[in-house]
């Protein structure tokens, strides 16, 4: 039986996970590929750090670059998680020494994956990254095996489990964003420290950048497109949403407009009885469209060590039963260059929240903004705060463009009656 040697890089919550699993089903992976592996170095910061096995020292390495000196390795596992510097610099030996490589890093893949999986194609290794995008969902290997035929349209979906449960929890329990953000840190859902990159739009953004590379055979874009994140939801959207009978919901969307690429992550209000709305807590959610296949649906845990070791393990798997095969699908030389969509052309209705002043002409001011963008009120509500004095204005427009909306948010900017930034949502 051949003998797999293992190194694991990155000791982390997901590396622990894994490396537990690694142990635990050695047994199962041989059953299954006929091969016995073996872990032969593993590397953190921390050597002495209280972790929930023994720690071997005979393997441990403090610094992962000196792996490669010592020990002969065929798989090398990256879970540090950067997207630059120690992470970048050890996938790339890996591959130059003909290494194969799985990484759930979307931070490194989404900002390196088209350098990166031409050192692999260039040494005929794997690199895996199927728990970048979406956790223990098999999203990537589905559009490179399984819908390989298919002539992929639109891809989007709920790509971040920390802002799907906030915003579930905001309209559970009808508490704030900040009292719900800290009960997700305290559950594990979202960063002790600096949820910033989750709450932002980065997270999910990074993985659209995947995920639009694999459906439209194309390499990974670099423009700076639309990213909007959920820090400025209030409670008072998710309330007014549920009366308009929608929900807010943070979807990740890529698409071919005019066989123009149009890539965005922000806030969207969804309709209460489609399938995303009803998509909850920190579960993710992928839809497709692809020809003939029509629009097939993924859905499943996307965060947390036992989601992703599980699309660790599966590209383990695939590796181990001689699989080698192109990283993002099919050969670098055949990934084209796909221009990108002019976002000020996207059209959407939307809904805007104004804090104003309580007093007489305010409503028409911004109504007469509005009229000057051409932007035409749908549905409007007043609700009144008699006792500060003060207003909500909410409105929801027919359809306009990003151009238009735009420059309607800076004619409200010399509005003194309007008391802070008005909030916007698109319609989905």
């Amino acid at each position: 039986m051949k003998k797999i040697n293992i190194a694991l890089v990155g000791l982390g919550q997901i590396g622990n996970y894994l490396f537990n699993e690694l142990n635990k089903k050695k047994k199962d992976i041989e059953l299954k590929t006929g091969k016995k592996i073996n872990v032969v170095a593993i590397s953190a910061k921390n050597k002495n750090k209280k972790r929930k096995f023994k720690i071997n020292k005979k393997i441990f390495y403090k610094n992962p670059l000196s792996i490669f000196k010592l020990k002969k390795i065929d798989i090398l596992f990256e879970c540090i998680g950067l997207s630059d510097g120690i992470s970048k610099k050890v996938v790339e030996i890996a591959l130059k020494k003909k290494i194969h490589v799985i990484t759930p890093n979307k931070a490194l893949i989404s900002k390196h994956g088209d350098y990166l999986s031409k050192l692999a194609e260039q040494n005929k290794v794997n690199l895996e990254f199927e728990a970048s995008v979406a956790g223990g969902i098999p999203i990537l290997r589905t559009i490179k095996e399984g819908l390989a035929t298919n002539k992929i349209s639109k891809v989007y979906g709920i790509l971040n489990g920390t802002c799907n449960y906030i915003l579930t929890e905001m309209e559970n329990s009808k508490q704030s964003f900040s009292n719900v953000l800290k009960k997700a840190q305290i559950l594990g859902y979202a960063e002790p420290g600096n949820p910033k990159l989750d709450l932002n739009g980065y997270d999910a953004f990074a993985k659209i950048r995947i995920l639009s590379s694999l459906s439209f055979n194309k390499n990974i874009s670099k423009q700076n497109c639309l990213m909007e994140g959920i820090e400025n939801i209030e409670f008072k959207d998710i309330e007014i949403a549920d009366q308009l009978n929608f929900r807010v919901k943070l979807l990740g969307i890529t698409e071919l407009i005019n066989n123009k690429l149009f890539e965005r992550v922000h806030p969207c209000l969804v309709k209460k009885d489609s399938y995303i709305a009803n998509v909850s807590g920190v579960m993710n959610a992928v839809i497709l469209h692809g020809d003939p296949v029509g629009e097939t649906v993924l859905q499943g845990e996307g965060a947390g060590p036992g989601a992703t070791s599980s699309a660790l393990m599966s590209d383990l798997l695939s590796i181990l039963r001689g699989n080698i095969k192109f990283p993002f699908g099919l050969s670098n030389r055949k990934r084209k260059f796909v221009s990108s969509y002019d976002l000020n052309k996207y059209t959407n209705s939307l809904y805007f929240r104004f804090e104003v002043n309580d007093k007489p002409g305010v409503l028409s001011q911004i109504t007469q903004s509005l009229a000057k963008r051409k932007i035409s009120v749908e549905r409007l509500i007043q609700i009144p705060d008699h006792k500060n004095k003060k207003a909500s204005i909410i409105i929801i427009t027919h359809k306009t463009n990003e151009l238009d909306a735009n420059k309607c948010l800076k004619l409200f900017k010399t509005n003194k009656n309007i008391l802070k930034v008005p909030t916007r949502i698109r319609l989905f």
